[in-house]
């Protein structure tokens, strides 16, 4: 009997593959740190009984209709919007993904991003390694507290709300708004349900951590940043597209907000001709919310034993829709 074949679109360490390879011929693209062409990842659909995908591959009604036998799409993120849910619930697709084992490390990068962004960390570096140190001020690189600071929390998942138990240790007052109201992280955590604009308005730092969908496209445009102090500092490690990137350069060019923190984009990769990333204010770093070592090979093995569950007929551990093995 023909063993199923699993399709991988990058090069990852074998050995964290070994619960699917139990179960089926897998196959890597041949690079680590390049996207598989479009043209090579649909010609390896068309023969997959699943694929393991990372967040650049389009999983689309043009790929699932040349993947007659495709039975699950793995991806290696918590994040599925390169992924059409809805087309692979109609064809039978099982979508999965990586949720919780990245919480944490995902958790200690927006802090990170936070802290860095108000001490105005990366523009204090480039002004040492450009050889401009010569004397020293007392506001030089002057940036803002962050503990006893306000901290506004849109979207209060796993993530959001990792990032508010971290808050806690700086004596931040945190408020956040969701889709649903999440009582008992308001008990657990001491965070504060608030609006939208009564957040955006009262808040030193806002950060997200909402997921992509049609609703939340541009969520953060130039009515809501205006609406944000001069002071406060936006921080990003949702997905780029929540923010409208050009109402955000206006923002900080013309000082109506004091700095931002992103580790996601509208566009990825971003180049460096990025208008964002001329401004000093703008701390930037490319889409690294979840890379610790260990937090990837975690996430790799999930993935492994998302598809290998739905291969075998055991079911999926983290199944996004509601889609039967076929």
């Amino acid at each position: 009997m023909t063993r199923p074949y699993v399709y991988v679109t990058r090069k990852l360490p074998d050995e964290h593959l070994e619960s699917l390879r139990e179960h089926a011929e897998v196959e890597c693209w041949e690079k680590a740190d390049e996207p598989v062409p479009r043209n090579i990842l649909l010609e390896k659909a068309a023969g997959a009984d699943a694929l393991l995908t990372m967040l650049s591959d389009q999983v689309d009604t043009e790929l699932l209709e040349q993947a007659p036998n495709l039975k699950a799409a793995a991806n290696l993120a918590v994040g599925f919007d390169n992924i059409d849910v809805d087309a692979c619930s109609r064809y039978g697709v099982v979508v999965c993904n990586t949720p919780d084992v990245l919480t944490e490390a995902t958790a200690d990068l927006g802090f990170a991003l936070l802290m860095a962004s108000a001490r105005r960390m990366t523009e204090a570096e480039q002004y040492i390694k450009d050889d401009k140190w010569t004397q020293w001020g007392p506001y030089m690189f002057a940036g803002a507290d962050v503990y006893g600071a306000s901290l506004g929390i849109i979207g209060m998942g796993r993530i959001g709300e990792a990032v508010a138990a971290r808050a806690s240790g700086f004596r931040m007052k945190v408020s956040y708004n969701t889709r649903t109201r999440r009582k008992q992280a308001e008990n657990e955590l001491g965070v504060t349900y608030q609006d939208k604009e009564t957040l955006l308005k009262e808040s030193d730092f806002v950060m997200l951590t909402a997921p992509l969908t049609p609703e939340t496209k541009h969520m953060i445009g130039r009515n809501e940043l205006a609406l944000m102090k001069p002071e406060a500092h936006l921080i990003n490690i949702g997905r780029g597209p929540l923010v409208d990137e050009q109402a955000l350069y206006e923002a900080l060019k013309n000082k109506e907000l004091a700095g931002a923190g992103l580790d996601v984009f509208e566009e990825e990769p971003i180049r460096a001709s990025h208008p964002l990333l001329e401004l000093p204010q703008v701390t930037a770093l490319p889409h690294i919310g979840s890379a610790t070592t260990s937090t990837r090979n975690e996430m790799i093995r999930l993935a492994a034993r998302n598809i290998a569950g739905v291969l075998s007929g055991e079911g999926a551990l983290t199944q996004v829709n509601g889609a039967e093995t076929q």
